[in-house]
């Protein structure tokens, strides 16, 4: 059965779907994670307006740790899945460090074609209702270090069957 992922954001609804036969191991973990609430109560902490926005770290639940944002994971890595899904808009990806295998729970949803990182980060799905809602999120003014001026939260990510999403 085919699933899809609803985000529920501060800034309206978007609706993603998978692509577990280029990216498996990176699916699977993010509906893992998605299913514990693992996303609920967090942050887009960067957005680049006409690059992406960026979110899925746990440090975000707590406005004490703005200076851990964007370090944060679910205390394991996963191996890349890098394949030929090109990074255009609306395509969702895993977030990294330097080293290919470092992904854990922080993935971008790209605002616009980012081919540099084509092969570089692992492509897993794409935005197929909710483009308003990423555009709105990806132009909200921003501080220096691409921190949303307004926080933009993540009330919830949930799993469902993909024919109930009209």
């Amino acid at each position: 059965m085919s699933e899809v992922a609803i985000l529920t954001t501060s800034a309206g609804e978007m609706v993603l779907e998978f692509w577990p036969d280029v990216a498996p191991g990176h699916v699977e973990n993010f509906k893992k994670l998605a299913k514990q609430g693992f996303y609920d109560g967090t942050c887009f902490h960067r957005v680049i307006k006409g690059f992406m926005i960026q979110g899925g770290d746990p440090n975000t639940k707590d406005d004490a740790k703005q200076n851990q944002w964007g370090m944060g994971g679910p205390a394991y890595q996963i191996k890349a899945e890098f394949n030929d899904k090109p990074h255009v808009r609306g395509v969702l990806s895993m977030a990294r460090s330097n080293h290919p295998d470092s992904a854990g729970s922080q993935f971008f949803i790209c605002h616009a074609k980012a081919d540099n990182l084509d092969g570089k980060y692992t492509a897993f799905g794409k935005l197929i209702k909710g483009d308003d809602v990423l555009e709105k999120i990806a132009t909200t003014p921003t501080h220096p270090g691409d921190r949303p001026v307004k926080k933009v939260s993540l009330t919830s990510v949930k799993i469902v069957p993909a024919d109930s999403v009209k």
